[in-house]
């Protein structure tokens, strides 16, 4: 088995009492690699996801402002951005995005923090990373006009869309990334979505310490139950568990020209503790 967690926040606080087990468990269940990202809890934390990608080669990081503390965003935050881009273990830019759910911040200052994310993107040569809730014609529309001629794409992280949200963000180079909603009594149209898209564009993530899937709920969510995810996907598109992790690692490692450990070469090390 093998598995790729495409978005997990390895850093909230949720996991400050084992994190390193938390890490191991992940190792058990076949978790060969993990984005984490770096939006933290607001600006102050943009460095977030780096320790976690410094201490461990499996671990890659992102960058980025969460539209919920897109008001809280200032020109020092940016150019702190800026300079993280150019860490080497930093693949992408994220989250980022338009959350009309919550509207913790403004949605004028949300577009303007967003587009301001894809211009830093754009110049630092990053895909990004999608959080987009209650905002899809929105967001979709800033993609188009803004985003898709640079031909760098990125992750519709824990899709919630239709189908036809989907194909405009696969014309735009874009992934398509399932989590523990996708396990959800409740969320068969969204399954009938995953049935459809093409399998090399395919993710699964867990959100971490977010959305627990199905059988865990109400619980803390963590990097081993990606697995749960892989299930469900390979359910719905008649394949295996293991299928399933196969496609969606290899597509991970394409997408972020990644090399795939060597056969006979453990696939993750570094184990220090960042409890």
């Amino acid at each position: 088995m093998e598995l790729i967690d495409s978005h997990a926040h390895l850093e909230f606080p949720q996991f400050d009492e084992d994190r390193q087990a938390v890490l191991d468990r992940a190792r058990s269940a076949g978790v060969v690699g993990i984005a984490a990202i770096g939006s933290g809890s607001g600006p102050a934390q943009l460095e977030a996801a780096l320790p976690f990608a410094e201490a461990h080669d499996w671990i890659w990081a992102t960058i980025g402002i969460h539209p919920h503390e897109a008001v809280e965003a200032t020109e020092e935050h940016f150019a702190r951005l800026a300079g993280l881009a150019r860490h080497p273990k930093v693949i992408a830019w994220g989250e980022i995005g338009l959350d009309y759910h919550y509207d913790h911040s403004p949605r004028d200052v949300q577009k303007r923090v967003f587009s301001r994310q894809l211009e830093m993107a754009r110049e630092a040569r990053l895909p990004v990373i999608l959080h987009c809730r209650e905002a899809w014609d929105g967001t979709l529309e800033i993609f188009e006009r803004e985003w898709a001629r640079t031909g760098l794409g990125g992750i519709f992280h824990c899709f919630t869309g239709t189908l036809e949200h989907a194909r405009r963000g696969l014309d735009m180079g874009f992934m398509i990334s399932f989590a523990g909603n996708l396990t959800y009594p409740k969320s068969e149209s969204l399954r009938q979505v995953a049935r459809e898209l093409p399998a090399d564009r395919l993710l699964i993530e867990t959100d971490s310490p977010f959305l627990p899937p199905q059988g865990h709920r109400g619980k803390r969510n963590e990097p081993a139950f990606v697995l749960e995810v892989a299930k469900t996907l390979a359910n719905v598109r008649d394949l295996t568990a293991e299928d399933i992790g196969a496609i969606t690692a290899a597509n991970f490692r394409r997408f972020f020209r990644l090399e795939a450990p060597p056969i006979g070469r453990p696939a993750m090390e570094g184990t220090s503790s960042l409890s």
